[in-house]
């Protein structure tokens, strides 16, 4: 391209755009915003589900530990009666 060739090019892309970056950009910036906001309830909601699920999960292992001591005892119990 020669420097005519590049002068205008630059004035082209000059004032006559910057209505349109202006547009384009401000657009953008509020996508963006949209994005984060709904990502961060996104995120929120998934830490609430994985806090849930936890809590599930250590209620589960405790009735399972109450299962295990009911058996024990049943099968002492048991065991002494067939021994006695």
């Amino acid at each position: 391209m020669t420097e005519e060739g590049a002068g205008r090019l630059k004035m082209n892309l000059g004032p006559d755009m910057i209505p349109i970056v202006g547009i384009i950009a401000g657009t953008a910036m509020i996508v963006i915003i949209v994005v984060m906001s709904l990502w961060s309830k996104a995120r929120e909601k998934e830490l609430q589900v994985h806090s849930e699920m936890r809590l599930r999960e250590m209620e589960h292992q405790r009735k399972m530990k109450e299962l295990e001591l009911e058996i024990e005892k049943t099968k002492a119990e048991h065991g002494a009666a067939v021994h006695a």
